[in-house]
């Protein structure tokens, strides 16, 4: 046993849901119909073009993304490309499946950290650890914890699971794959977190996430909204894959990657910068753009707002393929 003391979780006070004060709600959720700010890049229509060859080929079109890309209203687009056989493998970090599982049951998600930090509330909400069980009963049945999400909210009586982007893809059979940093998230505060159960749910989908990335040649992998999860989970899930590949005569080489985040970058960005560069370190860049892609592939940068450019994806891509 360790030395050193632990907090003990059972001093928690939890609280609905119904007593939060929420950042995102029904409203802030893109309508597939509605008018969007379009988003125009040079290099967009190239991307577009990878993306409908990759499928067309029957290669894999792999979307990591982070919370944000919720939390601006987009899920009714990733869906929608899920659906339409655009993302053959949905990758997110634990965050997404707070927000996507909190707009399913209630219709808004997203708190306000400064508020409610001050007096201890902040992420203490009852039904947010509901995931927890469904974590803690994936793991004893095998399942991945996006597998198992996807499923709960599925069969549930959520009023609002059509947005769910884990039930979406649950209900057409596309991987959709959590990478948790314990730690990380709000329900890992809560006193029925058991990270061992957390810890197989996920590693599980790591596990499935590589087998989907071993398939990667003359596919595309998108990383939207995510600089840290997005590249670190890749370059690993890639050196697996290459390095089991490597004495059955495949490559895994010729592929497409795509970043899309809010950050500017200046200069060539298919080359890697010197450390000395404050952009060095921009995992996206170097990881993304560069390091994985120098032996045949090819990548793409694009900044601007999630609200413009996953709208503008998905209709470009779901338009070009044939339904």
């Amino acid at each position: 046993m360790s030395r050193y003391p632990t907090f003990d979780r059972s001093r928690l006070r939890l609280r609905s849901l119904a007593e939060r004060e929420h950042l995102v709600d029904l409203g802030s959720v893109l309508p597939l119909d509605g008018e969007i700010e379009p988003f125009q890049d040079p290099d967009f229509p190239k991307l577009v073009e990878r993306i409908v060859a990759a499928r067309e080929a029957g290669r894999p079109v792999i979307l990591m993304m982070g919370a944000h890309v919720l939390k601006q209203g987009c899920s009714r687009f990733v869906n929608e490309m899920i659906r339409r056989g655009v993302v053959s493998h949905l990758a997110t970090n634990g965050a997404c499946v707070i927000h996507d599982y909190e707009l399913a049951r209630i219709g808004a998600t997203s708190e306000s950290v400064a508020k409610y930090i001050l007096d201890g509330r902040f992420g203490l909400w009852r039904e947010t650890g509901e995931i927890n069980t469904i974590v803690a009963r994936a793991a004893g049945e095998g399942l991945g914890l996006g597998e198992a999400v996807g499923r709960e909210v599925l069969e549930s009586d959520f009023p609002h699971r059509d947005l769910s982007v884990y039930a979406t893809a649950y209900a057409h059979g596309v991987p959709a794959t959590v990478h948790l940093g314990i730690g990380y998230d709000i329900i890992h505060q809560h006193p029925n977190f058991d990270g061992a159960a957390a810890g197989a749910a996920s590693y599980r989908d790591f596990l499935i996430f590589t087998a989907a990335v071993e398939q990667l040649e003359g596919g595309a992998l998108l990383n939207v909204g995510t600089a840290v999860m997005g590249p670190e989970v890749y370059l690993k899930a890639l050196s697996m894959a290459r390095n089991a590949t490597a004495d059955e005569g495949r490559e895994i080489r010729h592929f497409t990657t795509a970043v899309f985040d809010l950050i500017p970058i200046s200069g060539d960005y298919h080359q890697e910068l010197a450390k000395d560069k404050p952009q060095y370190y921009y995992r996206p860049w170097k990881t993304i753009l560069v390091r994985t892609v120098a032996d045949g592939g090819e990548s793409f940068y694009f900044c601007g707002d999630h609200r413009s450019t996953v709208p503008t994806l998905c209709r470009e891509t779901v338009s070009r393929l044939a339904p």
